[in-house]
């Protein structure tokens, strides 16, 4: 598993695209892990250190990188 992380972390961005999201819950440890409805698709994961409320709606960014990996962050 680290080796997959590491091999992600290290290919370069490709894209970034803003979608609209509902933040559902979180689960503290240490970080905040928010679980997020993505509009109009699935449900994601998404650590971060800031706090954010539960019910509301949120912008998020999905990131693809260069090897095809994706993955969801909120904007900073």
């Amino acid at each position: 598993m680290a080796q997959n992380k590491w091999a992600n972390d290290a290919s370069p961005v490709r894209s970034v695209e803003t979608v609209d999201a509902m933040v559902r819950s979180v689960q503290w440890d240490r970080v905040a892990i928010y679980l997020v409805s993505i509009e109009n698709g699935p449900s994601v994961l998404i650590k971060d250190k800031r706090p954010h409320l539960i019910g509301a709606r949120a912008t998020i960014e999905r990131v693809t990188r260069d090897n095809g990996s994706i993955f969801y962050r909120f904007p900073e």
